[in-house]
């Protein structure tokens, strides 16, 4: 998991209290994981925390007297609220309010990008992460979701230039490694894997994510990986977190063995977790989608 975002409630509920008072080169696995062998978790409940600040915030912006610019800060607020819970389409709608009203709010930009990814509209994600680079050179998870922009919208070459920027300030972050390793793997498998085997070393062993990587590159297998998901895990919320990063993986790992049905059941898992904030089930009901569109495509006459 790559986590992008802290939002600053504190004003929000202040100003409240206040109104109211006023080509594959990976191992195939032998035995590949069988669905009955799988590790479920309970799917995340909405946290009660979010839905009371929602509705904290909503009083704040309709009976409360504020500035412009603390109005914008509190519709950003809302909306990374609403997209914590999976309300996407009202998550847009607040993020494009507190622009019309601060047009530099850089991570509002950076959050339309995403959605429009999930969205398949790419040219207006590439807008809006340019817009955000433009106003904050150095807003690496800018790079990270252009990068991921372009994976998926198909133009590979582009999207490594992004991942390797993202990648340089923290070489021993798995999920960095992971990310380029998937878009390299796009532009040339046998050079991908050789780096990913180069990047691996920098990773601490007491990284979990570091199993995915000896993963892809042939060090585990499938049901290998699967049977250390539990290790060191001691609650659900933990497990649900872990499992739908490890799902979105396996996905991709199955997807680039060419095991399709495999890497659709491994994205629906991941789904299922309902951990909205994670870059992987955001990307796991985009892979979905796409590889819809893919199979109708492929029957039509």
């Amino acid at each position: 998991m790559i986590n992008k975002v802290v939002f600053p409630l504190v004003m929000a509920l202040a100003l409240f209290n206040q109104g109211c008072n006023s080509t594959t080169t990976l191992t195939t696995p032998s035995n590949p994981a069988k669905m009955g062998e799988l590790i479920i978790a309970e799917p995340l409940p909405v946290n009660y925390k979010s839905e009371i600040a929602i509705a904290r915030l909503s009083e704040v912006l309709t009976r409360v007297q504020i500035s412009e610019e603390q109005r914008a800060q509190l519709f950003y607020d809302r909306g990374v609220l609403f997209d914590s819970v999976g309300l996407r389409s009202l998550a847009r709608l607040d993020f494009s309010r507190a622009l019309q009203l601060k047009p530099n709010l850089v991570d509002a930009y950076n959050f339309l990008g995403i959605h429009y990814t999930q969205m398949q509209e790419f040219s207006q994600a590439y807008e809006q992460f340019d817009s955000a680079l433009e106003l904050a050179p150095l807003h690496e998870y800018a790079y990270l979701n252009r990068g991921i922009a372009l994976y998926y919208g198909a133009r590979p070459e582009l999207a490594v230039q992004d991942f390797e920027a993202f990648h340089h300030q923290q070489l021993d972050d798995p999920y960095r490694i992971l990310w380029l390793y998937l878009t390299e793997h796009e532009v040339d498998a046998k050079q991908a894997i050789h780096q990913l085997n180069k990047r691996i070393k920098n990773v601490d062993d007491r990284t979990w994510a570091k199993q995915v990587i000896k993963m892809y590159i042939g060090e585990l297998s499938q049901q290998e990986f699967i049977n250390s998901l539990t290790y060191g895990v001691e609650t659900n919320k933990q497990l649900t977190d872990r499992l739908c990063e490890a799902y979105f993986y396996l996905g991709k790992y199955n997807q680039i063995l060419g095991d399709e049905l495999a890497a659709a059941n491994f994205f629906k898992l991941s789904l299922s977790t309902n951990v909205y904030e994670f870059v992987e089930h955001r990307y796991a009901k985009l892979e979905l989608d796409l590889m819809s569109s893919t199979k109708a495509l492929s029957t039509v006459p």
